[in-house]
């Protein structure tokens, strides 16, 4: 059997309307929370660039704080950033401390 090239494959979902996320928060969903460090972030953006929920404000072209009512608490934030001599800027920590 031959496998299909990426260009004869049917698309696996659509977004008939940019930025409908907005209208659902899912804050409450999570178990942890990131918690931002900012003397030890270097203000890659990677945290911005890899949430998956758009739930890192940006201002000035500089990253800001979370915004909790869309954050899931998936860690992926925290995962990415490289921190600034290895103390990362972002941590997770139990919700509700």
């Amino acid at each position: 059997m031959k496998l299909k090239g990426w260009r004869e494959l049917k698309p696996g979902a659509v977004v008939t309307e940019p930025g409908s996320a907005l209208k659902f928060k899912t804050g409450s969903w999570r178990a942890f929370k990131p918690k931002w460090i900012e003397e030890n972030c270097i203000q890659c953006m990677f945290c911005w660039a890899y949430c998956p929920d758009m739930a890192i404000t940006v201002k000035d072209g500089k990253r800001g704080d979370f915004n909790y009512d869309y954050c899931k608490g998936c860690g992926i934030c925290a995962l990415e950033c490289p921190g600034k001599k290895g103390n990362k800027a972002i941590v997770m920590e139990e919700e509700g401390r």
